[in-house]
């Protein structure tokens, strides 16, 4: 019997990244509306990926079909 392949979740897949090393990164929440009222340095670190733990991490590499 053959095994039926795990699809990917495409919206998963545009938004997050999974690095070599395991961790899974996001882009910064903040960045749309706003943005004269926030610091430039507060835009600056807006642009910077972060990274996402626990549970959701887990469940997001679930949905990429990394484990």
């Amino acid at each position: 019997m053959q095994k039926i392949k795990q699809k990917t979740r495409s919206g998963v897949a545009k938004r997050f990244k999974i690095t070599a090393s395991g961790k899974v990164l996001r882009r910064s929440q903040n960045m749309r509306h706003r943005r004269r009222i926030k610091s430039k340095k507060a835009i600056r670190a807006y642009r910077k990926p972060v990274e996402v733990t626990g549970k959701w991490a887990k469940k997001i590499k679930q949905m990429l079909g990394e484990g």
